[in-house]
């Protein structure tokens, strides 16, 4: 559709462009310099780079920048574990220290440049790390780690001093993780524990505990990445980094703010592309919250729909609670892929299903009906006054004999069936304790995903301590809620993975013929007349009204003549923002004479007003379909964001939209859609035909070219109403409002 309209652009120019924007000219792709065609049509990088972490987590040799043994001093406490931690990894580790000559036994050298051999990772324990970065750089370190505060979390003059930092980092060709962090990259990881791992990333080292907390429940995790204020290193260059590592199963984040929007989505496409889950408790949903995470760590917490649109569209699962960080990471590590999407709900009492059943349906988890022959089975073991459909209830009897094997395995077998699910309100030995052995050894035995609710407040339970949590098979919970978020997130994931198509792979690598065809019409910093703004959306393929912009009384009669009856008549200028409220615009004429003296009223309105106009638009006029709005606006973490939703008035009072980040695909512009609270209106309602949905995601896919191409020069672009006609007949763009940057 709009691929057909690429034009081409030289290297020379299109690194113009790149430099006029504020970019990089030669962004690191991969670990090498990108070329042309890893750019896309704003210059900006395609592919995300994967930082070579290897000898960060597992150094050959480290140096420990100001370590101490001196009893007392913070310093010490922290020199002692580095060395314990450097045993673990088989690094060889060098104090350095101008007095010291040794550190707890081991020589201790006055400078970095006095080193015995150069180091891959230097530790700061300095309270200003500025000064020994160009020391690092001479001795060619590959990584650092400073720990120092008082840097962007402390306000405006905390963050010129991180730019500094930053700005030092760069120039010296190292990696820097960073300030403001913690020792939490250097914890005791359990060796003991099998299967999948999680890698955990956090900006705020206590809201890790709980997940690292999970190698106590069986939960192996093998990295963590505590971030800090991201001078350098940051959330996205940890993601690209673990979801490359073969036995990481999925990535736990605890994310205050994003350094930058564009890193963070090459980071989760890279993850989306290799199916690895990526688990994001990210605050600042509130005004409040926001606040205080701008002022732990100093980063733009940007605005939160678009945040979430953004993790959904690159199938970061979002959780609010760090329990449900916890439960939901654990579960997409370990579990294999669905072989069916249906859940069965399978307990001991009627009244737990049905309560567990009307939560899990609540939340969109598909629970169908048993057929009648494997109803027929159940009844088998299950006596026939009890319910099998799904819940199945097996009255609680024949879980403490041979039938309770039976049911478990016959439920299992379902091929519709690829989740089985049993909540354990409460222990009620021996049969509680005969359930949850059944369960396990199932398990063992199946490809699908078998989830246990230990509801029980104590957890001391042997049938939970030892049973549930001895095995790596079944997915244990303490909780209704977490259990029905973990299997929602994980049928997502795997259907997300199993359709994922990368946005970036089909970026525009040059403008089209409309983006030359508009420059023209930029005004830096203005608005554009409702004139101007249709020749953009005209130059690229949006449909607007038969109209023509006159300047007399007599140009408008011939204009009304030209157009047809009945018309609508604007004042076009580039002052002018809300035209209604004006009165400067008039709808339903249908004769000379209305049209006269709507040309008069409107001059003489915009005359008394004191606003300048180009001329009175005389427009086509078009009623019948749904109105809808199609946007672009300019977000500080994401750059051009666009936005669809109800239009008209219903703009203001609904605010029911949705937003994505470019580039996307249709698919994701047929989500948005899907994502309106009103989309029935577009299906037809009261007698109303369906509309044209088609042509509405056409538009929606052209504004996004124009995001793409124009991002840096639009801070904002509103077509509202965009009127979508029946179904066959297109949409027009009756008004827009361009704002240039």
């Amino acid at each position: 559709m709009l691929g057909s309209t690429h034009g081409t652009l030289t290297t020379d120019s299109r690194r113009a462009r790149v430099i006029a924007c504020g970019e990089q000219p030669s962004p690191v792709v991969h670990g090498r310099p990108a070329d042309v065609d890893d750019l896309d049509v704003s210059g900006r990088p395609l592919y995300a780079g994967v930082p070579d972490l290897d000898r960060f987590f597992r150094p050959e040799s480290v140096a420990v920048v100001g370590a101490s043994d001196a009893e007392g001093r913070p310093n010490t406490g922290i020199t002692r574990q580095l060395i314990a931690w450097a045993e673990r990894v088989g690094a060889r580790l060098h104090p350095v220290h101008p007095t010291r000559q040794s550190v707890f036994g081991i020589p201790c050298s006055p400078s970095l440049a006095d080193l015995p051999e150069q180091v891959d990772l230097a530790v700061l324990l300095v309270g200003d790390p500025l000064p020994v970065i160009g020391e690092l750089a001479e001795a060619k370190v590959k990584f650092a780690v400073a720990f120092a505060s008082g840097f962007a979390e402390t306000g405006a003059e905390g963050a010129a001093a991180q730019a500094h930092l930053a700005a030092a980092v760069r120039r010296a060709g190292l990696r820097l993780l960073g300030p403001n962090t913690n020792l939490n990259a250097f914890e005791k990881f359990r060796d003991d524990l099998d299967g999948p791992a999680i890698a955990l990333i956090t900006q705020s080292g206590h809201q890790g505990r709980p997940v690292f907390a999970m190698q106590e429940l069986g939960v192996r995790l093998s990295h963590w990445a505590p971030t800090g204020n991201e001078a350098d290193l940051e959330t996205a260059d940890f993601i690209s980094y673990f979801s490359e590592q073969p036995e990481i199963g999925a990535i736990a984040c605890y994310v205050e703010g994003l350094k930058d929007g564009r890193s963070f989505l090459l980071a989760a496409d890279r993850a989306a592309r290799r199916g690895v889950p990526v688990v994001a408790v990210k605050v600042g949903r509130t005004e409040t919250g926001a606040r205080t995470a701008a002022s732990h760590t100093g980063k733009l917490t940007g605005a939160d729909t678009v945040v979430d649109a953004a993790m959904r569209q690159y199938g970061v699962i979002r959780v609010d609670g760090l329990d449900e960080l916890q439960d939901t990471a654990a579960l997409l590590a370990r579990a294999r892929a669905p072989r069916a999407e249906g859940v069965v709900v399978y307990s001991i009492s009627g009244g737990t299903g049905a309560h567990f059943a009307d939560l899990a349906t609540a939340a969109g988890l598909p629970l169908p009906h048993l057929s009648a022959p494997k109803q027929a089975e159940l009844h088998q073991w299950i006596p026939e006054y009890l319910s099998v459909t799904n819940p199945v209830d097996n009255g609680g009897h024949p879980v403490g004999d041979w039938r309770g094997r039976k049911i478990i395995d016959a439920i299992l077998a379902d091929p519709e069936v690829g989740v089985l699910i049993c909540p354990i309100t409460g222990p009620f030995p021996p049969m509680s304790d005969k359930l949850a052995q059944d369960l396990v050894d199932a398990a063992e035995q199946t490809d699908k995903l078998v989830c246990v609710v230990w509801g029980s407040p104590v957890g001391t339970e042997a049938a939970y301590r030892e049973t549930l949590l001895g095995s790596s098979k079944v997915a244990t919970f303490r909780t209704f809620a977490n259990c029905i978020t973990a299997v929602r997130a994980y049928l997502d994931h795997h259907r997300f993975v199993a359709a994922y198509r990368s946005p970036f792979d089909e970026a525009p690598r040059t403008p089209s013929p409309s983006f030359r065809k508009t420059q023209a019409l930029m005004r830096p910093g203005q608005q554009l007349s409702e004139h101007a703004a249709k020749q953009l959306l005209r130059a690229y393929g949006i449909r607007v009204p038969r109209e023509q912009l006159v300047t007399s009384a007599a140009a408008a009669v011939r204009a009304a003549s030209l157009v047809g009856y009945p018309v609508v008549m604007k004042a076009s200028g580039a002052q002018i923002a809300h035209k209604t409220e004006l009165g400067l615009v008039k709808i339903g004429l249908t004769s000379a004479s209305q049209v006269r003296d709507a040309y008069r009223e409107l001059t003489d309105i915009a005359r008394y007003e004191g606003i300048s106009l180009d001329g009175v638009l005389v427009c086509q006029m078009v009623e019948r379909g749904v109105e809808m709005v199609v946007g672009v606006t300019h977000d500080q973490l994401f750059g051009p964001t666009v936005t669809v939703g109800l239009g008209g008035l219903l703009v203001e009072v609904l605010r029911d939209a949705a937003v994505r980040v470019p580039p996307f695909g249709e698919d994701q512009a047929r989500g948005m859609l899907g994502e309106l609270r009103g989309r029935a209106l577009l299906e037809g309602v009261r007698g109303g035909p369906p509309v044209d949905v088609d042509a509405l995601i056409e538009v929606v896919m052209r504004v996004q070219r124009m995001a793409l191409e124009l991002g840096d020069d639009i801070a904002e672009l509103d077509i509202n109403p965009l009127m979508v006609l029946p179904r066959g007949q297109g949409a027009v763009a009756l008004d827009a409002l361009v704002v240039c940057r």
